[in-house]
């Protein structure tokens, strides 16, 4: 019984220490889940004005330029699939990584070839063990993105869909994220980012019917469609980003909610159990101690006659 007894005083120191760490874990996450959301609002007015700008030029506009034009005939595109660097989220990446596998599969049938490029090393993992092939990978820094970090992710994906699929171009690019839609719900979705859907970005500027401004175009609008079309996917690039970053934090904080919350549990259960092992040693002691002194007065007894 003294074993058993201590084996469950060592459970319970050791499922006390996990139940601190996921604690402070979770305390962390919270945190930083608000700073992730406090950076996607303060991103939003900016890609708003880019998005009118963008719709303007392109509607206003007869240029065809290959970021709005739609291919004859696409027979490549390119998949940007945002993971963590972390896991202890729960089933954040393997979500977003099952989105990123349906899309893939999905363009295949349509008989296109996929080139895949991944941030994050949980997704850069994935496809390694799985000897599949990576076009471009990014990690470090997807707990805390920044505008710098979205450019260097976008720069050779707008270089691909602006050479020609003979050269290693491609005709499509596809994103796979996490969006925060609140701390208990955050979905795994895939958009097309390029070429522009002329209708959804003007919908997308102006939702509610609203008039876009008019714009003059120097020196031309293929010139601000140069310009304006890369800071566009940049834009949306890190919003996704952010998106997925403040999902991550929102995943850690409810995955370690629910393991400190399991770990109490445990501690009461092997509490219990612990508390009855010791009950039972002070029973058989008490019944050893009786069960002595009944021999001891038999004997006693026996010996006066």
């Amino acid at each position: 019984m003294g074993a058993q007894l201590r084996v469950y005083k060592r459970r319970i120191r050791s499922v006390t220490a996990t139940k601190k760490i996921t604690k402070a874990m979770e305390m962390i996450a919270a945190s930083r889940v608000v700073k992730a959301q406090r950076k996607v609002a303060a991103s939003t007015p900016y890609a708003t004005e880019l998005t009118r700008a963008v719709a303007a030029v392109a509607t206003g506009s007869n240029t065809k330029h290959p970021l709005t034009t739609e291919a004859e005939n696409p027979t490549r595109a390119a998949v940007l699939l945002l993971t963590s660097d972390r896991g202890l989220a729960g089933a954040f990446n393997s979500n977003a990584i099952k989105t990123a596998e349906r899309l893939t599969e999905q363009l295949e049938r349509e008989g296109k070839e996929v080139d895949v490029y991944i941030v994050g090393r949980r997704g850069v993992a994935h496809y390694n063990f799985r000897e599949r092939k990576i076009a471009q990978s990014w990690a470090g820094f997807t707990d805390e993105p920044t505008y710098a970090d979205a450019k260097k992710v976008a720069a050779p994906l707008i270089e691909a869909i602006e050479k020609d699929t003979a050269a290693g171009g491609v005709d499509e690019l596809h994103i796979v994220y996490t969006e925060f839609v609140s701390m208990l719900v955050q979905s795994a979705t895939g958009d097309r980012l390029l070429p522009l859907s002329l209708d959804e970005v003007a919908e997308e500027a102006a939702p509610r019917g609203e008039i876009l401004p008019l714009y003059d175009f120097e020196p031309s609008a293929e010139d601000v469609l140069d310009a304006l079309l890369p800071r566009y996917v940049e834009s949306r690039i890190y919003n996704a980003l952010l998106q997925s970053a403040a999902s991550k934090h929102a995943a850690t904080r409810r995955a370690m909610k629910s393991a400190t919350d399991n770990a109490g549990e445990l501690i009461e259960k092997l509490t219990r159990l612990a508390n009855q092992a010791r009950q039972a040693e002070i029973t058989q002691e008490i019944s050893e101690i009786v069960g002595g002194a009944n021999a001891l007065a038999d004997a006693t007894a026996g010996s006066d006659y």
